[in-house]
C-alpha cells in the first residue's frame, strides 16, 4: 500500500494511494489521523486499511491536495554517510569502516512536491538521492536477520546539503539541516510491497539531465544492517526516518562543480516507490 499524509481545506489528513491516482481518506473511517499513530497500530488496522482502500471510492485526486511529508513530525531523522562505494571514491575519503551516522532535524522536513531553499547564508547547496525507510516497531537490539521485521516501508529523499557548511566542523549536522533540506515521500510504501529494497535503481536529475544512476545493492551498508547498528545504541520508534545514503554523482565532485541554484528543478527517483520534485528557490 502507499501511505500519504496531506492536507486539504486546511486539515492534515492521512490517506492510501489507489489505482488511478485517488486518496482514499482514511481519517474519515474511524483511523487514527496521524501517521505515527498508524505506523504503531498497523498490525491491528492493517487489514481494515486494505478494506477500504479496496472497497472505498476515492474522494480526492492527487493533483488536488498538497502532499506532506508522509511523517510530517518524525522522532528522530537519521542519515547514513559515504555508503556508496562510487560516492566514496569522488569523495575522495577512505571507504569506512563502521557505518558514518549524522541527524537531520525537523525543521528540515518538506514535503516531495514542494520548494526547497537556496538558503542566505550560502549558494553551496547539493542534491543527493537516497532511498528513506521508515521505522515501524518501538524496537531495540536488533539482529540483522530480523531487521526486515521493524521496517515499516520506504519512500524517496533527497538529503539536501549545504556543503560549505556541512564542513565548518567535522560534525555535519547544521550543514545537513538547513530549514526544507530534508524532503521525502511521496507516500511511505509499505514493505510488503517492496520485493527486495536491495534491487531498486535510484536516480537524480536536475532541470532533467541525469546527475545520479545507481542501485540500492550497491549500499556498503545495507538497510538490514543500519537497523543492526542502530537499534544498539538507541531504542527505535515507529515513524522514525532513515536516509540510507546517497551513490555517485553529487555537484560538488564534478568537474567543474554542479551545484544547484534557484530555479533548478531537482527530481529524485527510486524504481517501484515513486519521484519527489522540488524547485529551488531562494530564501525568503
Amino acid at each position: 500500500m502507499k501511505l500519504v499524509t496531506f492536507e486539504n481545506g486546511g486539515s492534515e489528513r492521512i490517506g492510501v494511494v489507489v489505482e488511478g491516482g485517488g486518496i482514499v481518506d482514511l481519517s474519515e473511517h474511524g483511523l487514527p489521523h496521524d501517521m505515527i499513530e498508524l505506523i504503531s497500530a498497523w498490525p491491528a488496522l492493517k487489514d481494515s486499511v486494505g478494506r477500504i482502500a479496496r472497497e472505498v471510492a476515492p474522494r480526492f485526486k492527487i493533483e488536488d491536495v498538497h502532499l506532506l511529508a508522509p511523517v510530517p513530525r518524525p522522532q528522530k531523522i537519521l542519515a547514513l554517510g559515504l555508503n556508496y562505494a562510487d560516492h566514496i571514491a569522488e569523495s575522495g575519503i577512505a571507504a569506512p569502516e563502521r557505518q558514518i551516522w549524522f541527524g537531520k532535524l525537523p525543521n528540515a522536513v518538506n514535503g516531495p512536491y514542494d520548494p526547497v531553499q537556496i538558503p542566505k547564508a550560502s549558494s553551496v547547496v547539493d542534491y543527493e538521492a537516497e532511498l528513506v525507510f521508515i521505522v515501524g516497531k518501538r524496537c531495540r537490539h536488533v539482529p540483522k536477520e530480523r531487521a526486515h521485521e521493524v521496517i515499516f516501508g520506504y519512500a524517496v529523499g533527497n538529503d539536501v546539503s549545504v556543503r560549505d557548511w556541512q564542513m565548518h566542523t567535522p560534525q555535519w549536522l547544521v550543514g545537513k539541516s538547513f530549514d526544507t533540506h530534508a524532503p521525502f515521500g511521496p507516500w511511505i510504501a509499505t514493505s510488503d510491497d517492496i520485493a527486495d529494497p536491495h534491487a531498486l535503481g535510484i536516480r537524480c536529475l536536475v532541470n532533467g539531465e541525469i546527475r545520479q544512476n545507481s542501485n540500492t545493492k550497491h549500499l556498503v551498508f545495507n538497510c538490514f544492517d543500519q537497523i543492526a547498528y542502530l537499534s544498539q545504541a538507541m531504542t527505535l520508534l515507529p515513524g522514525d526516518v532513515i536516509f540510507t545514503g546517497t551513490p555517485g554523482g553529487v555537484g560538488i565532485a564534478m568537474k567543474p562543480r554542479k551545484l544547484l541554484k534557484a530555479g533548478d528543478n531537482v527530481r529524485v527517483e527510486i524504481d517501484d516507490i515513486g519521484f519527489i520534485l522540488a524547485q529551488m528557490v531562494p530564501e525568503g
